[in-house]
């Protein structure tokens, strides 16, 4: 089953049609069918008010209100296992205890008798019943246990309140006593501070390519890196993920800053199409993006193993250095670009409608990326390199 397009790429598409293009024409460009950007129109349509129709946002609001109600029916279903667990080891007067606790809360007595499994006329004989001795005393403690922690000022924890209370007091009480009545009233000690101790960021991360960009399968190392261009608004930034194998850019991201986001937006977009096998080489520069947290935890978590060529040097990272030069000659640098939402369109309709569905590669053969990937798809692959 092929995957959907991402949000951006649909985006764009509809930016295309609405500079003045026909549907038939910007389908064309960007090997998709017809009806499917006619459909994305009719949405957009609806979600700016021009159309009659439910929203994107309230079929999302429904379709996240079906999951809701799926999520509860299976909470009941749990609950109903777990009371039935509950009402073997907890004795009758602990459940009538949570009775009570949970009607405080606003559960009808009915509801949650029915759930705990205990009877309410039990309950109700329960509630009404005189306070047992222990009962009394416990009050009593919690009392003086909650007058101690405030004159302390919220600092004391089980021990010191204990102590208080033999010592200062002369109250005979276990201290096991005292943590469970703190717990029950929510009473908390200060934490011990522990200062930790700093140590400089290193990054550790190494060089897994040393130059080698030949892969003999799909989704075995990715290359990417960030650009950018200027127009007479401001610049525009693009970072894009390419599959060396097959040379395609199956990530990208665009925007007016050159922040983290950027590369873990492409990132994200290349992982959600390509959904790739643990293993997979991503391999960048020592850039700030490509070097934070955010990026390199995204590419752990879908088992991929982040590479970072040397600093300053453009022949560790040169597959994708030969995308960037092939787009500043054949788009970037022959017009002078007035708007960012103007660049913006261009450099998806490069990416996507020339790029990876038209443009001939001597190293492929002299087929496209994606004519490339559909001819050697049957064939078998090695394993990662």
């Amino acid at each position: 089953m092929p995957r959907p397009y991402p949000p951006q790429f649909r985006r764009r598409a509809l930016d295309l049609v609405e500079s003045g293009r026909t549907l038939r024409d910007v389908a064309a460009s960007l090997g998709i069918a017809e009806s499917a950007l006619h459909r994305w129109r009719q949405r957009d349509l609806v979600d700016r008010g021009l159309k009659l129709g439910p929203s994107s946002s309230e079929s999302a609001e429904l379709a996240s209100a079906h999951a809701r109600i799926r999520d509860l029916e299976e909470e009941v279903k749990i609950l109903r296992k777990a009371a039935a667990a509950v009402e073997a080891v907890v004795p009758p007067k602990e459940r009538f205890r949570l009775v009570a606790e949970l009607h405080g809360d606003g559960v009808r007595v009915v509801r949650a008798c029915l759930m705990l499994g205990v009877s309410r006329s039990g309950y109700y004989d329960w509630a009404s019943r005189a306070p047992s001795a222990r009962a009394i005393r416990h009050a009593w403690l919690g009392d003086q246990i909650a007058a101690i922690h405030a004159a302390s000022h919220g600092t004391y924890g089980r021990l010191r309140v204990h102590a208080e209370l033999v010592h200062a007091g002369g109250v005979v009480v276990g201290h096991n006593t005292v943590g469970l009545l703190m717990r029950r009233a929510q009473l908390a000690g200060l934490p011990t501070h522990r200062r930790g101790k700093r140590s400089r960021r290193e990054i550790t991360v190494t060089d897994l390519v040393r130059r080698d960009f030949h892969r003999t399968g799909p989704n075995q190392l990715w290359v990417t890196d960030i650009t950018e261009h200027p127009t007479r608004e401001g610049k525009l930034y693009c970072c894009v993920v390419i599959d060396t194998y097959s040379r395609r850019v199956v990530g990208w991201a665009i925007d007016s800053r050159q922040r983290a986001d950027l590369a873990t937006n492409a990132l994200g977009m290349a992982i959600d199409s390509r959904t790739p096998s643990p293993g997979t080489i991503i391999h960048g520069d020592h850039g700030p993006q490509f070097t934070s947290w955010a990026f390199t935890e995204r590419a752990r978590r879908a088992g991929l193993l982040p590479s970072l060529g040397t600093v300053g040097d453009p022949y560790d990272n040169a597959v994708v250095e030969s995308f960037w030069g092939r787009m500043q000659t054949e788009l970037l640098n022959r017009r002078r670009w007035n708007t960012r939402v103007e660049l913006a369109n261009a450099i998806f309709e490069y990416i996507e409608g020339f790029h990876n569905r038209r443009r001939r590669h001597s190293a492929l053969g002299w087929n496209n990326p994606v004519e490339f990937e559909n001819t050697t798809r049957q064939q078998p692959t090695a394993p990662h390199r």
